[in-house]
């Protein structure tokens, strides 16, 4: 059985946006937890995928001009995601979103789509996210590994990832690396 994985990248005070949606504080949006090797479906909320689908595909037209979502160029790591990810096919789970203009991305209105990719063939499933997602596949225990970046800032408020948790879930720390930018990521397994 494949395992869905959510990779997130987090303040160490818990939020993964500012107040006013910022992220100036994310460093780079290069692959920090080993997806690309472990999967080949990714999957995010419908709030999150119209500027997820911008950031990479601007980055796919012009890897070497300013992004318009972090106002950088890009980094090797991430012309190397928006690679991948332009070859990986995406689902988007909303009951809002009426067309999307990345040909790899459709769109799926059932969460209980997700759980059946998971009996599917195939590798993993990567949780791209946003944070309403991460809950929601959460709460019906549809996550089986979560990988954070956690980076060495505290924002002080902002949106939180964890915000619509129902349940207690137990969780043990598989591996733990401290990265060249000082940002710590972990890895855990739920325990069943």
């Amino acid at each position: 059985m494949r395992k869905i994985i959510s990779a997130m990248q987090i303040s160490l005070d818990g939020f993964i946006e500012g107040p006013m949606g910022e992220i100036d504080w994310i460093e780079s949006w290069e692959d920090t937890y080993d997806i690309m090797s472990r999967t080949d479906t990714l999957i995010l909320g419908g709030k999150m995928y119209p500027g997820y689908e911008q950031y990479w595909c601007s980055i796919l037209k012009n890897p070497k001009s300013v992004s318009p979502f972090t106002g950088k160029v890009a980094t090797e790591g991430e012309i190397a995601y928006a690679n991948f990810a332009d070859k990986t096919p995406h689902y988007v789970l909303s009951s809002t979103i009426t067309e999307v203009n990345w040909g790899i991305t459709r769109i799926i209105r059932d969460i209980e789509v997700i759980r059946q990719m998971k009996n599917e063939p195939g590798k993993d499933i990567y949780i791209v996210g946003g944070a309403n997602l991460v809950s929601s596949l959460l709460n019906i225990g549809l996550i089986d590994e979560l990988r954070l970046t956690v980076h060495p800032v505290l924002i002080g408020g902002g949106k939180t990832l964890f915000n619509n948790i129902k349940n207690r879930h137990s969780l043990i720390l598989t591996d733990s690396e401290v990265l060249k930018s000082g940002s710590l990521s972990l890895v855990y397994q739920f325990k069943s």
